[in-house]
């Protein structure tokens, strides 16, 4: 009999939903592992919650390491909640990913042996972001190990206040402040941030910037905000870079304007030699949340955006929009969406979900004409601007509801239609809609698998379509997600 918090020995077997992982008790009971196992390892796990059907567990010990793991890059790794699966070699992450799309195809979208190639690599493991978000926080994340060693010296940080925490004397302990934090929330935790040494995901340039910032807040005393109290000055800090161009930005989110205290940073950033940053802004906003979006932009130096491309063609990019996070992988994502699209120049296409016209642009050459829709406002106007620039004159750009995508269309059809929907992936009306238009072809950019299975049955229902095959691509390397192009044909 197993009991609750008991200690279990398992052979890890194969991979589960969320990052977890599954073996099976001596009972013969299913139990998913939560924390970094790999199929093959023979682990240590407590059971937190036991049915008579399942178990679930906490990984507490690796008794015996598989042959798929890998040394971790990361000193973070495990407590931050970024990367995952670093602990993987690379091969086995692609080997998984697919299996998420194959899984997510057969068991919720009925789909027998569907087409599913195998996942296509990133050419650069680490430093592949090109953008990175990072958080203020008036408490710092603290692991188990410095906790006990501060609590053994008469520090018990779990019942201290922001305000005590600013009376921690962290230079006599050789520690960092308790009371600042600039880095990502750890897990469940969004009221505390890892106070990050160095991210891997991103160029050595974007963290020495991320230093200077953070040691010139330091220095001046500056307070981070908190939602308890809604005080402080500091919000959120967000690097870009240009992969191609290698232009950079910093804009900081605060809760006020202070001119003379941002061009004093200025003068640091500029410092910077190699890493310093093109275009400083400041974003300002009084909105009691921790979003990273400013009600007003002041552009301390530059011109407020810079630049990069994909596939050839140039962009701009200001402080908020979107753009592809992995510029080489969406170059290789949209090259896939291309190919699936299989255009000789006459076809009307319809892209949903086009944010700032990225697929559509590229698209365009190929293509008689585009039409792409989107809710987002300021979108829209990027995706305009972005046609203009580049003289593209047969791409147009609606800001319409997404679950009402013929709003605004009259008399048109697609011949193929493009969508890129969010996570949460179609609404019931949106694919009933593009049923209706019934385009030769779909092309479907997916970023969860379980969506892309749910709408491509949906999307299948009554012999309408047919999936014709899956593409995956690893755009987020050492994490568990996964894209993917599908392709639908429109059946007799």
């Amino acid at each position: 009999m197993f009991g609750k918090n008991d200690i279990v020995e398992v052979e890890i077997t194969d991979t589960a939903d969320r990052a977890q992982t599954f073996a099976r008790l001596e009972d013969g009971r299913p139990v998913f592992v939560r924390g970094p196992a790999a199929v093959g390892d023979v682990v240590h796990a407590r059971l937190i919650k036991l049915k008579k059907t399942h178990a679930q567990a906490v990984l507490t010990e690796v008794h015996r390491p598989s042959d798929r793991r890998t040394a971790p890059r990361c000193p973070h790794f495990g407590i931050c909640g970024g990367c995952k699966w670093q602990h993987l070699e690379y091969a086995e992450q692609l080997r998984i990913k697919r299996k998420q799309v194959v899984d997510a195809l057969e068991h919720l979208g009925g789909f027998s042996a569907p087409s599913v190639a195998k996942t296509l690599p990133a050419p650069r493991i680490y430093g592949y972001r090109n953008k990175i978000d990072l958080s203020f926080t008036d408490m710092r994340w603290v692991d188990d190990a410095e906790r006990k060693e501060l609590r053994d010296r008469g520090w018990d940080i779990e019942s201290m206040s922001s305000q005590q925490a600013r009376s921690f004397p962290a230079a006599e302990y050789g520690a960092r402040p308790l009371h600042f934090a600039l880095g990502f929330h750890a897990p469940g935790c969004y009221a505390k941030a890892l106070d990050l040494d160095r991210c891997h995901l991103v160029s050595d340039e974007l963290n020495t910037i991320r230093d200077c910032v953070r040691t010139f807040c330091l220095e001046r005393d500056l307070q981070p905000y908190t939602t308890r109290t809604h005080e402080g000055f500091l919000r959120n800090l967000v690097l870009r870079e240009g992969f191609h161009t290698g232009e950079r930005m910093v804009n900081l989110v605060t809760s006020g304007y202070e001119a003379s205290l941002m061009e004093e940073l200025a003068g640091q950033l500029r410092g910077l030699g190699r890493a310093a940053p093109e275009t400083f802004v400041n974003s300002v906003t009084r909105r009691k949340n921790t979003v990273a979006l400013g009600e007003r932009e002041h552009v301390i130096y530059g011109s407020g955006s810079i630049g990069d491309r994909l596939l050839g063609m140039p962009f701009r990019i200001s402080a908020h929009s979107f753009f592809q996070t992995n510029t080489r992988q969406a170059e290789t994502l949209y090259g896939e969406v291309h190919r699936a699209a299989g255009l000789e120049g006459g076809e009307t296409v319809f892209d949903l979900y086009c944010g700032t016209g990225t697929i559509a642009l590229t698209l365009a050459e190929c293509a008689g004409r585009v039409v792409g829709f989107e809710s987002v406002g300021p979108a829209v106007a990027d995706a305009r601007a972005n046609a203009e620039r580049l003289g593209i004159t047969h791409a147009r750009f609606i800001e319409a509801d997404l679950n009402h995508p013929a709003a605004g269309v009259t008399g048109e059809k697609p011949d193929v239609l493009i969508a890129d929907p969010p996570r949460a992936g179609m609404h019931p009306d949106t694919v009933a809609t593009v049923r209706e238009w019934r385009p030769e072809r779909i092309v479907y950019v997916s970023c969860k698998p379980a969506s892309l299975a749910r709408d491509g049955a949906a999307l299948c229902t009554d012999g309408a379509y047919r999936l014709e095959h899956v593409t995956p691509i690893d755009m987020f390397p050492q994490t568990d997600h996964i894209e993917s192009v599908a392709l639908f044909r429109k059946t007799p």
